[in-house]
Protein backbone atom coordinates (compact mmCIF):
# COMPACT_ATOMS: atom_id res chain seq x y z
CA UNK A 1 0.00 0.00 0.00
CA UNK A 2 1.49 3.29 -1.03
CA UNK A 3 1.33 6.72 0.46
CA UNK A 4 -0.54 9.51 -1.32
CA UNK A 5 2.32 11.80 -2.33
CA UNK A 6 -0.12 14.69 -2.79
CA UNK A 7 -1.04 14.74 0.91
CA UNK A 8 1.22 16.79 3.16
CA UNK A 9 2.28 15.27 6.47
CA UNK A 10 2.89 17.16 9.70
CA UNK A 11 4.91 14.81 11.93
CA UNK A 12 4.80 15.55 15.65
CA UNK A 13 7.13 13.44 17.79
CA UNK A 14 8.24 13.58 21.38
CA UNK A 15 8.13 11.84 24.74
CA UNK A 16 4.95 11.09 26.66
CA UNK A 17 3.37 14.10 28.34
CA UNK A 18 4.88 16.70 26.03
CA UNK A 19 1.44 17.54 24.66
CA UNK A 20 1.65 15.68 21.33
CA UNK A 21 -1.78 14.12 21.49
CA UNK A 22 -3.72 17.24 22.39
CA UNK A 23 -1.76 19.48 20.03
CA UNK A 24 -2.08 17.03 17.15
CA UNK A 25 -5.82 16.63 17.63
CA UNK A 26 -6.42 20.38 17.81
CA UNK A 27 -4.34 21.08 14.70
CA UNK A 28 -6.06 18.30 12.76
CA UNK A 29 -9.46 19.67 13.76
CA UNK A 30 -8.47 23.24 12.86
CA UNK A 31 -7.15 22.25 9.43
CA UNK A 32 -9.62 19.51 8.63
CA UNK A 33 -6.73 17.04 8.20
CA UNK A 34 -6.62 13.36 9.05
CA UNK A 35 -5.09 12.33 12.39
CA UNK A 36 -2.84 9.38 13.16
CA UNK A 37 -2.42 8.53 16.84
CA UNK A 38 0.36 5.99 16.42
CA UNK A 39 0.65 5.47 20.16
CA UNK A 40 -2.90 4.11 20.17
CA UNK A 41 -1.86 1.36 17.75
CA UNK A 42 0.89 0.19 20.12
CA UNK A 43 -1.47 0.41 23.10
CA UNK A 44 -4.04 -1.61 21.15
CA UNK A 45 -1.44 -4.22 20.27
CA UNK A 46 -0.52 -4.56 23.92
CA UNK A 47 -4.19 -4.66 24.94
CA UNK A 48 -4.89 -7.40 22.38
CA UNK A 49 -1.86 -9.42 23.47
CA UNK A 50 -2.97 -9.35 27.09
CA UNK A 51 -6.54 -10.23 26.09
CA UNK A 52 -5.34 -13.30 24.18
CA UNK A 53 -2.80 -14.39 26.80
CA UNK A 54 0.24 -13.60 24.66
CA UNK A 55 3.41 -12.63 26.50
CA UNK A 56 4.52 -9.10 25.64
CA UNK A 57 8.06 -10.33 24.94
CA UNK A 58 6.90 -13.02 22.49
CA UNK A 59 7.96 -10.99 19.47
CA UNK A 60 6.69 -13.25 16.64
CA UNK A 61 3.27 -13.72 18.25
CA UNK A 62 2.82 -10.05 19.12
CA UNK A 63 3.90 -9.05 15.60
CA UNK A 64 1.34 -11.38 14.02
CA UNK A 65 -1.31 -9.85 16.25
CA UNK A 66 -0.22 -6.31 15.32
CA UNK A 67 -0.52 -7.10 11.64
CA UNK A 68 -4.13 -8.24 11.93
CA UNK A 69 -5.63 -5.96 14.57
CA UNK A 70 -9.42 -5.78 14.39
CA UNK A 71 -9.70 -2.13 15.35
CA UNK A 72 -11.86 0.85 14.49
CA UNK A 73 -11.42 4.54 15.34
CA UNK A 74 -14.80 6.24 15.63
CA UNK A 75 -15.74 9.88 16.11
CA UNK A 76 -19.06 10.34 17.83
CA UNK A 77 -20.52 13.45 19.44
CA UNK A 78 -17.17 15.22 19.35
CA UNK A 79 -15.38 12.38 21.15
CA UNK A 80 -13.06 9.70 19.82
CA UNK A 81 -13.83 6.04 20.47
CA UNK A 82 -11.48 3.11 19.93
CA UNK A 83 -13.04 -0.28 19.36
CA UNK A 84 -10.94 -3.47 19.54
CA UNK A 85 -12.59 -6.72 18.41
CA UNK A 86 -16.00 -5.16 18.94
CA UNK A 87 -15.21 -3.85 22.44
CA UNK A 88 -14.87 -0.17 23.33
CA UNK A 89 -11.38 0.14 24.84
CA UNK A 90 -11.09 3.93 24.66
CA UNK A 91 -10.48 4.26 28.41
CA UNK A 92 -8.66 0.96 28.93
CA UNK A 93 -5.81 1.77 26.53
CA UNK A 94 -5.14 5.16 28.15
CA UNK A 95 -4.09 3.92 31.58
CA UNK A 96 -0.53 4.31 32.82
CA UNK A 97 -0.21 0.53 33.02
CA UNK A 98 -1.17 0.13 29.36
CA UNK A 99 1.25 2.89 28.45
CA UNK A 100 4.02 0.84 30.04
CA UNK A 101 2.91 -2.26 28.14
CA UNK A 102 2.80 -0.28 24.89
CA UNK A 103 6.34 0.94 25.45
CA UNK A 104 7.47 -2.67 25.81
CA UNK A 105 5.87 -3.92 22.60
CA UNK A 106 7.04 -0.80 20.74
CA UNK A 107 10.62 -1.90 21.40
CA UNK A 108 10.06 -5.06 19.31
CA UNK A 109 11.37 -4.66 15.76
CA UNK A 110 8.89 -7.09 14.22
CA UNK A 111 5.96 -5.26 15.80
CA UNK A 112 7.11 -1.90 14.49
CA UNK A 113 7.50 -3.39 11.02
CA UNK A 114 4.04 -4.96 11.18
CA UNK A 115 2.45 -1.59 11.99
CA UNK A 116 4.47 0.45 9.49
CA UNK A 117 2.23 0.01 6.44
CA UNK A 118 -0.91 0.50 8.52
CA UNK A 119 0.39 3.85 9.75
CA UNK A 120 1.42 5.01 6.28
CA UNK A 121 -2.07 4.28 4.99
CA UNK A 122 -3.29 7.28 6.99
CA UNK A 123 -1.54 9.67 4.55
CA UNK A 124 -4.46 10.96 2.52
CA UNK A 125 -5.65 14.35 1.23
CA UNK A 126 -6.06 17.02 2.34
CA UNK A 127 -3.24 16.22 4.79
CA UNK A 128 -2.19 14.21 7.84
CA UNK A 129 -1.13 15.12 11.35
CA UNK A 130 0.93 12.16 12.60
CA UNK A 131 1.50 11.93 16.35
CA UNK A 132 4.10 9.55 17.77
CA UNK A 133 7.69 8.86 18.62
CA UNK A 134 9.18 7.98 15.21
CA UNK A 135 6.85 9.71 12.77
CA UNK A 136 9.52 12.02 11.36
CA UNK A 137 12.40 9.57 11.53
CA UNK A 138 10.91 6.28 10.32
CA UNK A 139 7.24 6.33 9.33
CA UNK A 140 7.16 9.61 7.37
CA UNK A 141 10.79 10.62 6.74
CA UNK A 142 9.61 12.85 3.90
CA UNK A 143 7.11 14.76 6.05
CA UNK A 144 6.67 18.36 4.95
CA UNK A 145 7.11 19.62 8.51
CA UNK A 146 8.57 17.79 11.49
CA UNK A 147 8.10 18.95 15.05
CA UNK A 148 9.72 17.44 18.13
CA UNK A 149 7.80 18.46 21.24
CA UNK A 150 9.42 18.10 24.61
CA UNK A 151 9.07 19.30 28.20
CA UNK A 152 10.83 18.59 31.46
CA UNK A 153 10.05 15.22 33.04
CA UNK A 154 8.76 17.04 36.11
CA UNK A 155 6.31 19.11 34.07
CA UNK A 156 5.14 16.09 32.12
CA UNK A 157 4.50 14.19 35.35
CA UNK A 158 2.57 17.16 36.73
CA UNK A 159 0.39 17.30 33.60
CA UNK A 160 -0.31 13.59 33.78
CA UNK A 161 -1.25 13.87 37.44
CA UNK A 162 -3.79 16.58 36.62
CA UNK A 163 -5.27 14.45 33.83
CA UNK A 164 -5.67 11.49 36.16
CA UNK A 165 -7.15 13.59 38.93
CA UNK A 166 -9.68 15.09 36.53
CA UNK A 167 -10.64 11.54 35.56
CA UNK A 168 -11.09 10.65 39.23
CA UNK A 169 -8.01 8.42 39.35
CA UNK A 170 -5.70 8.47 42.36
CA UNK A 171 -2.03 8.89 41.47
CA UNK A 172 1.25 9.92 43.05
CA UNK A 173 3.49 12.57 41.49
CA UNK A 174 6.74 10.82 42.53
CA UNK A 175 5.58 7.50 41.07
CA UNK A 176 4.43 9.16 37.84
CA UNK A 177 7.78 10.93 37.51
CA UNK A 178 9.60 7.64 38.00
CA UNK A 179 7.44 5.92 35.36
CA UNK A 180 7.97 8.73 32.86
CA UNK A 181 11.73 8.69 33.35
CA UNK A 182 11.83 4.90 32.93
CA UNK A 183 9.71 5.07 29.78
CA UNK A 184 11.89 7.84 28.35
CA UNK A 185 15.00 5.74 28.92
CA UNK A 186 13.46 2.68 27.30
CA UNK A 187 12.16 4.65 24.30
CA UNK A 188 15.46 6.46 23.72
CA UNK A 189 17.67 3.41 24.20
CA UNK A 190 15.76 0.82 22.17
CA UNK A 191 17.68 -0.62 19.24
CA UNK A 192 14.92 -0.02 16.70
CA UNK A 193 13.56 3.47 15.97
CA UNK A 194 14.76 5.10 19.19
CA UNK A 195 13.02 8.26 20.34
CA UNK A 196 14.99 11.20 18.95
CA UNK A 197 14.37 14.30 16.84
CA UNK A 198 14.72 13.92 13.10
CA UNK A 199 17.72 15.81 11.74
CA UNK A 200 15.41 18.34 10.10
CA UNK A 201 12.87 18.57 12.94
CA UNK A 202 12.08 21.81 14.75
CA UNK A 203 12.41 21.23 18.48
CA UNK A 204 9.84 22.96 20.68
CA UNK A 205 10.03 22.91 24.48
CA UNK A 206 6.50 23.18 25.85
CA UNK A 207 7.41 23.36 29.54
CA UNK A 208 6.43 27.03 29.79
CA UNK A 209 3.94 27.11 26.91
CA UNK A 210 0.18 26.66 26.86
CA UNK A 211 -1.49 24.28 24.41
CA UNK A 212 -3.02 27.18 22.40
CA UNK A 213 0.43 28.80 22.16
CA UNK A 214 1.93 25.59 20.76
CA UNK A 215 -0.92 25.09 18.28
CA UNK A 216 -0.66 28.68 17.04
CA UNK A 217 3.13 28.41 16.70
CA UNK A 218 2.90 25.24 14.60
CA UNK A 219 0.18 26.79 12.47
CA UNK A 220 2.48 29.72 11.71
CA UNK A 221 5.23 27.28 10.72
CA UNK A 222 2.84 25.57 8.31
CA UNK A 223 1.84 28.94 6.86
CA UNK A 224 5.50 30.02 6.52
CA UNK A 225 6.17 26.89 4.46
CA UNK A 226 3.05 27.50 2.34
CA UNK A 227 1.63 24.16 3.46
CA UNK A 228 -1.62 25.88 4.38
CA UNK A 229 -3.17 29.22 3.60
CA UNK A 230 -3.24 31.82 6.33
CA UNK A 231 -6.23 31.18 8.59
Amino acid sequence: MSQDACAAVLAIDGPGGAGKGTVSRLIAERLGWHLLDSGALYRLTAQAALKHGIALDDEPAVARLAGSLDVAFLAEDGAARVVLEGEDVSAAIRTEAMGECASRVAALAAVRQALLARQRDFQKPPGLVADGRDMGTVVFPGAALKIFLTASAEERARRRLLQLQEAGVDASLPSLLKEIQARDARDMQRAVAPLKPADDAIELDTTELSIPDVVDHIQRLLEDRSLIASI
